[in-house]
This record gives structure tokens, C-alpha cells and sequence, in this order.
């Protein structure tokens, strides 16, 4: 590609909105281009790295025999409804009527536009297993779009989903997609890790999520300091806490406690530390009923786990009023003790490790101390609904737990026979008895790894593309205009580089060197080679890897081989990393 032709808007400073480095570089190489919040246009250069990524989840996908097909984006209502995803969903969904007034949604996702199909065009165990995948466009209306492509409105998603007769069978599939995707994400010189993981709306039971580190990441990446335990923070589970070998014997004891309601506030006023009380958080379900939550004062609640252990209900915290119906206080009163026997009561295990506990009185500015659990709470579910925090005990080893930041690149599910089910998917085993099929589904965001490929890689000047995954794998800067000796040496370089399979461009701008060269920097091309006056007559040009701070300078005669043997090791270094990742 000629630059004097390519479409390359580069940009000095990227504009102040962009909070992070991967937006910025991506704007500022004029890889995409922000037209309304969430919404990103992607320009030549852009493009081309997007369909790399494509390609290389398109051939990792193919190798373990998933076949692509190409599904609608405008999904109809009745389509959503059997799985509860058009309410589920909520205001996520991008709904709209067509000129009939029937409801439709923009696809967020395709579990049921494909499990739709394996319903009108499967009968036989025969058929199974059946693996299917898109990379298509996605669109979710998101509360908060931010960091660029990372967190947008629309967006570009390889979504797999397969078919079994056996769990077994889902079992291997789901181990291909899981080894398939270390592969992905190594051909992009990504650094990532799996992480066990809640399955969300999607449902199911095994899920895992595939991540890289990141400052930027939205994620809390839960792992041990000694074994191989690694999850999300919504999955994330915790030793528990030794009990004591005996509770309280002291009496309850009312204290008076004025305007004194954070646990912050209260661990000076009774001179205690936080895990000695026990705060009561009142919530309210999507059903209008209400819960207690229990739960020790050092430790947050994990809204998703108690949301997945009330069967999936949503929930929210109840308002001042609700509280004050159900306790007979302010808000920060609440308290176990002598409350409403009609309301569930669910508690963290993590008061179970209180021997004299700290709780709200259910009246203003009024709590109890020498609260004995066992004899004192009554009528309560314990459950795991706590946050795992920095320090806490490895639920596997029971060594130390660390937390670091996450971007979730992909994600895989056991989805079971939830789909099948309620769409009534049915097909014949080999007893010729009516079954629901088993199914799997494996997601991948194409654009969030372009983003985090340049997350990884690069540093104060631009981009440093990986050369599997750059807009080109060399660039020839041409020093002089054209007519110049060196101008044409360039340009026979740049035909015979073509001809030989290398990705290359030929900057040929009437611009001074300096803007070249930052030009380079910034859009990341793995190889550069400048050829001018002075290296002409010394028979040679220069050449730079965009990893490398050092020049070289190669005989003209020798640098086609040296490009191609260049070329070569850096390809063979991703695929030693793939090596290393699957072992």
C-alpha cells in the first residue's frame, strides 16, 4: 500500500475522552474514529487489523471442526421469549417495532436464533454433536459505554454454540474450545488466564472466562499465592473461617449509639475491629418480597451470588421506607435480633466466626452487643454471598488469596439443556427415545482483543503490533521524493516484497522525515526499513524492528532474504508461546 493513497488521518494528541491507552493509540493511528457514545467507525488500517483478529479465531475455530454460519441481526420477540431473555435482559435490549407493530431486538447475543435452527433441522443422535459459530455484530445498550471499543454499544462477538446427545461429549467439546482459545489468544501475543466464572444470563453450569491483566481491566481476578485456583470475583469462593469453640455466654445488651451508623463509626465507638459485627442489609427481589442479608462488618456482599442463590431473581437494596416498615428504624439500624420472623433471613458464613457479635437494634440510634449467633439468630439459610477479599484463605490450599484487575476477552459455558428445553429441541437416541440435546456456548470479543493486543503492547511513542495481528509486517520509508536514486530503490523494494508475500507499505508522502518516522512508531508496524541518499551509497539500508531501539544496516543485495527470515522468526516466536500455553 502507498501511503500517499491510504487513508491514514493520524493524529498528534488523541481527543481528551479517550481515558485509556488503547483508545487513545486506536484514535490516534486512525485505526477507529468515535461517532456517537458507544458507537466506533473503523478506518483502513483499523479494519485491517480487525480482520486479522477474525481470521485467527476463524482458522482456531475451523481446527476443531465448528462450522461458521451467518445468522440475523433483527431478532423477533417471540424468538426471545421461551428463554426469558426478552425480560431478562431489560433495558440492555435495543427493542423495536417494524412497520407491522411486532416487536423485535437487536441481537445481543444467538443461543436462540441457532438452538432454533438445530430444532427444525435435527431428528437423529445421528447428527450429534454439531458445532456451529458467527463472527458477526452484537449490540447491547450499555448503562455506561467507556474505554473505547473495550465497553461499547455495539460491538463484533464470535459466538459458538454446540449441540450433544451426552454430557460427556459437551465435556469434550468444551475442552477443544477452552484449548482453542489459549491457541487464539497466543497467535496475538496476548498474555491471558482462565478464570472460573458465573454464568450470568446465559445460564448453565461450567463457565470460564479467559482474561488479560490489566489496570484498565472491569474485572477482579481472585487467585492463589501457592496452587493453580483462579476465579472472578462473582464466582470467587473463600475457605471459611474457623468457628470458635464457643460462643458468648454474656447477655444481650442494648447500647445507646446516636447517629452512629457505619461500621467505620462504630468500630471507634466500641473500640472493636470491623469483623466483630455483623451488618443486616435489607433487599428487596424482583417478586416485591424481601430478604435480610447478614453478613461479617469486614466483608461486601456478592450481589450474583445471592442473586444465583435465590434461584436468579434480581434484586436491589430497599429503599428508606421499606427498611423503616420492616425494622421499625432508620437505615444503618437494622439488626438480626427479635426482627420479623416473616421475612427470609439468609447469613454469610462469615458470621458463623463471630463469637460476641455487634448488631443494629431496629431502632434508632440504638445496637446490641454480646450477641451470641446460635442462641440469639433464629430461622436462618447460611450460604457463601460474600466477596472474597485480598488476604482471605484459598478455598483449594488454604493459602493466601491475591486479587488484580481483569479484561474478560472470552468466555465459555456448559449451558445444558436450558435452550433445548424451553424450546422444546428434540431428537431421537439410540433407543429411539425423545431427547433434549445438551449445549454448549463459547464467546469471544473480536474488537476487545484488538483493543487489548494494543493494551499489552505498546509504549510512549504508539503501537507495538504483534506481526500476526499488524495492518501490514513492513513499512519502507522512502527518505527522498520521487525521481531520487534512493526513491527508486525504495519502490523496486516495495514491488519485490510483494511479489514475496510480506505485507508492505511504502511511505511515499511529500512530508519530512520526522513525520514518517513518528508515523511509524505510532501505527505499530512490526518491521521498518529507511532507505535515503546516504544508505544508497553505502549499498545498504536500514533496518528496525519496532521491539528494537537499535538500527541495523543491511546490504541492499541480502535484505530480501533478511525480510523474509526475519519474518519468519517472528512468527515462529508466537508459535512457541502456543507450544508453551498448551502444555
Amino acid at each position: 500500500m502507498l501511503l500517499s493513497k491510504l487513508f491514514m488521518p493520524t493524529l498528534k494528541e488523541a481527543p481528551s475522552d479517550a481515558q485509556i491507552s488503547s483508545s487513545a493509540l486506536m484514535i490516534r493511528s486512525s485505526m477507529i474514529r468515535k461517532l456517537a457514545s458507544g458507537l466506533y467507525s473503523y478506518l483502513p488500517l483499523g479494519t485491517r487489523v480487525l480482520k486479522k483478529v477474525e481470521q485467527i479465531v476463524r482458522e482456531e475455530m475451523n481446527n476443531i471442526d465448528s462450522q461458521e454460519c451467518l445468522m440475523p441481526l433483527l431478532l423477533p420477540k417471540e424468538l426471545l421469549i421461551p428463554s426469558g431473555r426478552w425480560d431478562i435482559f431489560k433495558k440492555e435490549l435495543f427493542r423495536l417495532k417494524d412497520r407491522h407493530d411486532v416487536e423485535h431486538a437487536l441481537g445481543p447475543t444467538h443461543e436462540e436464533a441457532f438452538t432454533d435452527v438445530i430444532k427444525n433441522d435435527t431428528q437423529s443422535y445421528k447428527q450429534f454433536p454439531i458445532s456451529l459459530y458467527q463472527i458477526h455484530t452484537k449490540f447491547r445498550d450499555e448503562i455506561r459505554p467507556r474505554f473505547g471499543v473495550i465497553r461499547s454499544r455495539e460491538f463484533i462477538m464470535k459466538d459458538a454454540y454446540s449441540y450433544h446427545i451426552t454430557d460427556e461429549c459437551l465435556d469434550k467439546t468444551y475442552n477443544d474450545m477452552g484449548r482453542a482459545y489459549s491457541k487464539i489468544f497466543s497467535r496475538m501475543a496476548l498474555d491471558t488466564v482462565s478464570v472460573k466464572a458465573d454464568s450470568g444470563a446465559m445460564g448453565g453450569s461450567g463457565s470460564e472466562e479467559f482474561m488479560v491483566l490489566s489496570e484498565v481491566g472491569e474485572e477482579s481476578i481472585v487467585f492463589c499465592s501457592d496452587c493453580d485456583y483462579r476465579a472472578n470475583i462473582e464466582k470467587a469462593e473463600v475457605f471459611k473461617d474457623d468457628k470458635p469453640s464457643i460462643y458468648t455466654d454474656n447477655s444481650c445488651e442494648k447500647v445507646h449509639t446516636p447517629n452512629i451508623k457505619t461500621i467505620d463509626d462504630l468500630e471507634v465507638f466500641f473500640k472493636t475491629k470491623a469483623n466483630n459485627f455483623i451488618k443486616t442489609l435489607i433487599y428487596k427481589t424482583e417478586k416485591e418480597d424481601f430478604i435480610i442479608l447478614l453478613i461479617r462488618g469486614d466483608i461486601e456482599v456478592n450481589e450474583t451470588k445471592l442473586s444465583n442463590y435465590i434461584g436468579g431473581l434480581d434484586i436491589e437494596l430497599a429503599n428508606e421506607s421499606e427498611i423503616k416498615n420492616i425494622t421499625g428504624a432508620r437505615v444503618g439500624f437494622a439488626g438480626p435480633v427479635g426482627i420479623s420472623e416473616n421475612v427470609r433471613k439468609i447469613a454469610d458464613y462469615s458470621i458463623q466466626s463471630i463469637e460476641d457479635a455487634i448488631v443494629g437494634a431496629n431502632e434508632d440510634d440504638c445496637h446490641i452487643k454480646h450477641v451470641n449467633i446460635e442462641r440469639d439468630i433464629k430461622n436462618v439459610e447460611y450460604a457463601d454471598v460474600r466477596n472474597a477479599k485480598e488476604g482471605d484463605r484459598c478455598p483449594s490450599c488454604k493459602a493466601t488469596l491475591n486479587i488484580k484487575y481483569g479484561l474478560e476477552l472470552g468466555h465459555i459455558f456448559k449451558l445444558g439443556k436450558k435452550y433445548t428445553e424451553n424450546f422444546n429441541v428434540t431428537v431421537l437416541d439410540e433407543a429411539n427415545n425423545p431427547i433434549n440435546p445438551t449445549m454448549g456456548c463459547y464467546g469471544i470479543g473480536v474488537n476487545r482483543a484488538v483493543a487489548a493486543v494494543i493494551e499489552q503492547h505498546h509504549d510512549d511513542k504508539g503501537i507495538i503490533f504483534p506481526i500476526s495481528v499488524a495492518p501490514y509486517e513492513l513499512i519502507i520509508v522512502a527518505v527522498e521524493k520521487e525521481g531520487s536514486k534512493s526513491f527508486e530503490v525504495a519502490s523496486s523494494l516495495y514491488n519485490e516484497m510483494n511479489n514475496n508475500g510480506i505485507e508492505v507499505m511504502l511511505d511515499d508522502r511529500d512530508v519530512r522525515l520526522g513525520v514518517k518516522l513518528n508515523d511509524c512508531d505510532l501505527i505499530g508496524i512490526p518491521m521498518r526499513i529507511v532507505i535515503g541518499k546516504k544508505s544508497i551509497e553505502n549499498n545498504c539500508v536500514e533496518f528496525k524492528l519496532r521491539t528494537d531501539s537499535e538500527v541495523q544496516n543491511i546490504e541492499i543485495d541480502k535484505i530480501v532474504e533478511y525480510l523474509s527470515d526475519t519474518k519468519k522468526k517472528l512468527f515462529s516466536e508466537l508459535n512457541t508461546a502456543i507450544l508453551h500455553t498448551l502444555k
